[in-house]
């Protein structure tokens, strides 16, 4: 079976979907890869380094029976796709209708990266939670770079210098590791979730855990399950007592397919120091501050609001190298032995697939 991976058009995205290292450890299972000519120049990652894990440097990648992407295909791309060729990217099923439907229309059978079910099994293909512990990652050191202060205490002649005051707003994986990069960096961390269940995770990595008097249990996949009007309210004036007292708030609160819960009110930006900073990681949903610009960076009275979107794609030699494994273990469960073999009652299959081509007719 021939995989092809095309350079990224999208601006501004550096990914790429495959890796050589990954490569290397899966063209024994019977994969033939051809890799568009500078696809992962962009990460780091030239075409000699492909050639030397047995890919082949082509000029089209598209001629391939499976197609690996990271971001969903510009319309050039949609029209470059054929019947019967399968498809793995991000693809946003939930807000692309009419992307999706394209997909449909050409009788391609496409698998969305991010409706990959949150069961043990699959977590080898979860390439949302990869991508938000780059994000997660990132979100801390854009607030260090940004924030007039040191984040760890410092010990000089000249006298102690306090250590930075962090605030980390949900405790899913992006959550869980700005949480872990800030404790490393020296700051004072405190982590909220309205999911009680989390408190012992975030107590392992050194923060303290603020309980904010709003609860909500899990929902499947892990998410938070939807507050009431009355919780949603309870819980941004409770933050907004509380987030004056932070030098960084790094804002985590997004579900796929969702627009953002609004957890910081701008009154409550206005009572913070001169000098804080807001790094918004549900900026592509809208943000969970309501002064967040998606894809900018603003400033009201001295408080800087980031609201810079795919923050993965800042650090691409990692992150593509985690969403590589991510798309090589959903390969290797597609085609198992080089050859695809669909289960459709497998709920990996069934629940990634997002278009599914049409059966020739009898």
């Amino acid at each position: 079976m021939r995989i092809g991976v095309p350079r990224e058009t999208q601006p501004g995205e550096r990914r790429v979907a495959l890796v050589p290292d990954v490569i290397a450890r899966i063209v024994d299972s019977r994969f033939d890869i051809v890799v568009e000519k500078g696809a992962g120049a962009s990460a780091s990652f030239r075409d000699a380094d492909y050639e030397q894990a047995d890919a082949r440097i082509v000029d089209d990648a598209f001629v391939a029976d499976v197609v690996v992407k990271v971001r969903k295909p510009s319309n050039e791309e949609l029209g470059r796709l054929r019947d019967g060729q399968l498809l793995i990217a991000f693809l946003e099923p939930l807000t692309d209708t009419y992307g999706i439907e394209r997909l449909a229309s050409k009788g391609v059978t496409a698998f969305a990266m991010e409706s990959i079910p949150r069961i043990t099994r699959a977590q080898p293909m979860d390439a949302l939670s990869s991508q938000s512990t780059v994000s997660g990652y990132k979100a801390v050191l854009l607030a260090a770079e940004r924030l007039p202060k040191f984040f760890p205490m410092l010990m000089t002649a000249a006298g102690t210098v306090p250590p930075a005051k962090v605030l980390v707003l949900g405790a899913g994986v992006a959550g869980l590791q700005a949480i872990a990069t800030a404790r490393r960096l020296g700051a004072v961390v405190t982590g909220v979730d309205v999911r009680s269940v989390v408190k012992e995770q975030i107590e392992s990595l050194g923060a303290t855990f603020l309980a904010l008097g709003v609860r909500a249990a899990e929902a499947v996949g892990g998410y938070p399950q939807e507050l009431s009007d009355e919780e949603q309210r309870r819980q941004q004036d409770e933050l907004a007592a509380r987030i004056p007292e932070y030098d960084v708030v790094v804002t985590t609160a997004l579900v796929p397919g969702r627009p953002a819960p609004k957890l910081i009110p701008a009154a409550a930006v206005a009572a913070m120091r001169p000098g804080s900073v807001i790094v918004d990681l549900a900026a592509e949903a809208g943000g969970n501050c309501e002064l967040t610009e998606p894809g900018e960076e603003t400033e009201h009275g001295g408080v800087r609001v980031v609201g810079f979107t795919n923050l993965a794609s800042t650090m691409p030699a990692h992150a593509s190298q985690l969403y590589a494994r991510n798309v090589a273990a959903l390969l290797q469960h597609l085609a198992p032995e080089g050859e695809l073999a669909l289960d459709w009652d497998d709920e990996i299959t069934s629940q990634t697939c997002v278009t599914r081509a049409k059966a020739p007719a009898a």
